[in-house]
């Protein structure tokens, strides 16, 4: 899914604070989130989270990425 569709299911389950990380290491900002696919994220999936804890790895849309 992409990094805007995710940080609304965050948001929706209460938590409105999460990272997102350029997943090839180069850093980049994430300015459009709706350009951005998630290939990771911690912790995994259906583990209770708080507030800045979850960190979602994203690649731009069409980019290579290891899932």
């Amino acid at each position: 899914m992409n990094l805007q569709e995710a940080q609304n299911r965050i948001q929706a389950a209460g938590v409105f604070f999460s990272r997102s990380t350029d997943a090839t290491g180069k850093g980049r900002a994430q300015m459009l989130d709706r350009n951005w696919v998630v290939v990771a994220q911690n912790p995994a999936p259906d583990v209770p989270i708080g507030e800045g804890q979850a960190v979602l790895s994203v690649v731009k849309y069409g980019e290579p990425n290891q899932c």
